[in-house]
């Protein structure tokens, strides 16, 4: 891989890292304000559905950013890309 490849690859990365602190701290910011709304409500506790579902999202976009794939689905992907090549 030359410079200019890692050095693009190298931004892609830093700029979905990025991406992730941004969505965590909006997450945070919204999920905050909702808990006191929730709190000084009614008394009706909802605060936890859109925490979990919107749990889920940040989670699934830290292991997209961070995460490492296991290793069934790597070793799955390399027997399918040398499948692949020897039909070509």
């Amino acid at each position: 891989m030359d410079e200019q490849a890692k050095l693009a690859r190298a931004k892609q990365q830093v700029e979905a890292i990025t991406g992730f602190y941004i969505h965590l701290a909006v997450f945070i910011a919204v999920m905050t304000l909702l808990f006191f709304i929730d709190l000084l409500g009614d008394r009706d506790w909802w605060v936890q559905w859109p925490l979990l579902g919107w749990g889920v999202g940040i989670v699934a976009h830290w292991w997209a950013v961070f995460g490492k794939t296991p290793t069934f689905i790597t070793n799955w992907q390399l027997r399918k890309i040398k499948e692949i090549k020897e039909k070509m």
